[in-house]
Parts: C-alpha cells; structure tokens; sequence
C-alpha cells in the first residue's frame, strides 16, 4: 500500500510535496525507528535534483520524488502504479516505438545487473522530449530476492547544448587554424617562388646586361682606338652594333617593368574596334620581323575581322611569338602567322621549324625567366612568353602550345571578338 512520510496523516489526501513508498502490507504498522528512516529517505529524495523512481518487477511504479515528477510534467500521485516505460520511455528520439524487452531498464531487474545509459530521450506527459543520462540498479530484499529495481535520471540538455557549442568551436577553431595554416604555407610558397625569382633574374641581368654591355664597350673602345684607319662604313657597322646592344637592353627594362605592372595589377584593358586581317600584314611587315631567305608569311581566312581588342596588348603577344619564332628558326625555315575566327573567337598561329622545346620545359614555359634547356647561347630573358600569357589572360583568352624537339612548335591564342 501507498504509505506517506507522516505516519499519522489520519485519511489526508498526500500533497505533491509529499513522498511515496511502495511497502510490503506486512509493513503496514511501522514502528519509530522505520518511521525515522522514512522521514529520512523522504528528505534525501526531494533534496536531490535528479529524478528518481523505483519500479516493481512488473515496471510499475512504486515511488517518485518531486525532481522525477517536474522534469516529466505529471502529478507524483498519478505516477503510482503506472508503468513507467509506457510513461516517459515508450519511444525513440526519431519517435519510433521503443519495446519495453529492449529497455535497459528493465533488463536490469532481469538479469540483476546495474544499467548505465547516456544517449537516449524521456518523453513529457505534453509529448516533448528531452535527452537523459540514467542509471537503472536492481533491489534486492532481505534474502537477496530480485524485487525490482531504482532508477536515477538527469535531464543533460544543457550539457549536450553546452558540448555542442564546444563541439562547433573546436571546428570553427580548427578551421581557421586550418585556413590560417594553408595561408601560411602559400605565403611559405610564394616566398620561396620570390626567392628562386629574384635568383633567376639576379642571374638572367647579370649574364643578359653583361653581354650587351661588353659589346658597346668593345665598339666604343675599337672606335677610340682606330677612329682614324675606320672607313665612314666601319664606324657605321659599330654604331649599329652599339644602337642594337642598347635596344636589346631597353627591351629587356620595358619587360620587367610590364611584369611589375602585372603584378601589381595597375595595368588596364582598353579595347577598340581593330580589323584583325589588316593589323597582322602591318605588323609582319615590320623591319624587325625581316628575314632575307624566308619572310613571315600570313595567311587568314577572312578579308576583314573586326574586333574589340586592346592593340597594345595584342601587338606585344604576336611580337613576342614572332620574335621568338625568328630568334629560334633558321633563317631557311619558314614562319607562318595564321588567323582564322571559330565561335566568336579570333584564333592566331604563330608556326615555325625551329629547335622545338623539350618536353621537360613545357610544364614551365610561361613561368618568369624560364628559357629552355636547348637555347644555348640564343639570347634571351625568359620573360617574353611570360608576358604573352598574362596579356593573354586580361583579355579573357587561351594560349597554347605544341612542339616537337627539332621540327617546330605551334602556338595557339584564342582571344573573344569582343571582350565582356
């Protein structure tokens, strides 16, 4: 029978504070010394925060404290005699229907052993749910008879709040240490390029001024030395070397002043409407381009192209390519600029019979300051096809590049009619 904590409550119907047990009838007249140990229990169970409850071996429930009865928003004196699984426990977190044989609950009064569970939900007599930590321990009588088993449970929504804001904080953290990370081996990486950079051009200005400068001092010194036995034709054949050797330099400053320019990005696109057909015959006929056993020859598929290019910088990718085609290119050997137009796009050849580029300095070709390994003594920076690229890519175009070693190479660019 249902017993309160006052032994003389005389018919008062219990108040929610009051506490229950659930005793054997032969308890029914206690004496003073259990009445004590009534209060007691009485007193330690609605101190405690964590709900507790005790079933029979049936998994009805035999006694609540207050904590238990809050938590799952039912009256104590409604909970009596219930069976708690069909009470609080009846389902899954996902609402699917939780059997009372699985319950490791129950199986604690089966088999005697003491259940621990962390990871599963209580229901609220308004159908909420919240997540619990439980412990179910088996009662033993006097003679060690299983007669069912005590419950203590906590409601650790909190805690699970609390470690999910950890848990979300630890990632935030661990990705900005991961971005930060990869930041810092980028910039690692660049500044080792920086430095291999400033090696190569260290390199590259030191071997392509010094030749330069060895010959003007040369023909400067010849004309000194011999201005009187030099024929009007000698000394001209010295100035033009002089002229030459400059010229060779100042491209050599105009190109690592574009590059500087690039990567600062301070250089701008300014397109106008240019007739592709005629700007490619004037450009090859251009002193520079002259070969005395094949001249540049041009080909197009269209009497007249018009597009919306910036002039300047499409006048230094094909310079670039045809310097480059001629510098490479016995002067026996043809050189062919071909431009056709497919898909709204303008499409320039450069094609020639030249050394080709190994296969190993493909990969590199466009880097600053790279020059193949077969150029030999051809001169050169290493910066022309780097600045073909970039200009190639601020007009939202394509380059690309096939060769054999020893028969030739093709460069493509595919640039818009008209630039978005």
């Amino acid at each position: 029978m249902p017993i309160s904590d006052r032994s003389d409550a005389g018919g008062l119907e219990p108040s929610e504070s009051q506490q229950y047990y659930w005793l054997p009838s032969q308890s029914a007249q206690p004496n003073q010394e259990l009445a004590t140990l009534r209060r007691q229990h009485h007193l330690i169970l609605n101190a405690v925060g964590e709900g507790v409850y005790g079933l029979d071996l049936q998994g009805n429930v035999t006694f609540v404290n207050p904590a238990a009865a809050n938590m799952i928003g039912w009256e104590i004196d409604q909970l009596i005699g219930q069976s708690m699984h069909a009470v609080l426990h009846h389902s899954h977190a996902d609402g699917q229907t939780y059997p009372r044989e699985d319950c490791p609950i129950y199986q604690a009064f089966r088999d005697g052993s003491v259940r621990r569970v962390t990871d599963e939900v209580f229901w609220r007599k308004d159908g909420s749910s919240f997540p619990v930590e439980y412990i179910s321990t088996p009662l033993h009588d006097e003679t060690g008879q299983l007669i069912g088993a005590v419950v203590t449970f906590r409601d650790i929504s909190e805690r699970q709040w609390a470690e999910a804001v950890l848990h979300q904080t630890n990632a935030d953290l661990e990705q900005k240490v991961q971005a930060r990370t990869a930041e810092l081996f980028k910039a690692n990486q660049r500044l080792k390029e920086m430095n291999s950079l400033r090696s190569r051009f260290t390199s590259m200005v030191c071997h392509e001024f010094r030749n330069p400068l060895n010959n003007i001092a040369l023909s400067v010194s010849s004309l000194n030395r011999y201005d009187a036995q030099f024929t009007p034709e000698q000394k001209s054949d010295y100035l033009l070397n002089i002229k030459s050797n400059v010229e060779r330099m100042t491209q050599m400053i105009d190109d690592i002043l574009v590059i500087g320019k690039i990567e600062e990005k301070i250089l701008s696109v300014r397109p106008q409407p240019l007739d592709l057909v005629q700007f490619c015959q004037t450009l090859i006929e251009e002193n520079s381009y002259a070969r005395s056993e094949q001249p540049i020859r041009f080909s197009s598929q269209s009497r007249q192209m018009i597009a919306d290019l910036d002039e300047r910088l499409l006048r230094s990718v094909l310079t670039n390519l045809l310097h480059n085609a001629v510098r490479y290119t016995p002067d026996h050997k043809p050189i062919e600029l071909r431009l056709s137009k497919r898909l709204n796009q303008a499409i320039f050849k450069v094609q020639d019979e030249g050394i080709g580029i190994p296969p190993d300095d493909r990969p590199h070709l466009f880097e600053p300051f790279h020059r193949g390994k077969n150029v030999s003594n051809i001169p050169g920076t290493g910066l022309g096809l780097n600045i073909v690229k970039q200009f190639v890519d601020l007009q939202q175009g394509k380059i690309s590049v096939s060769s054999r070693l020893n028969r030739g190479s093709i460069f493509t660019v595919r640039l818009p009619l008209s630039l978005s």
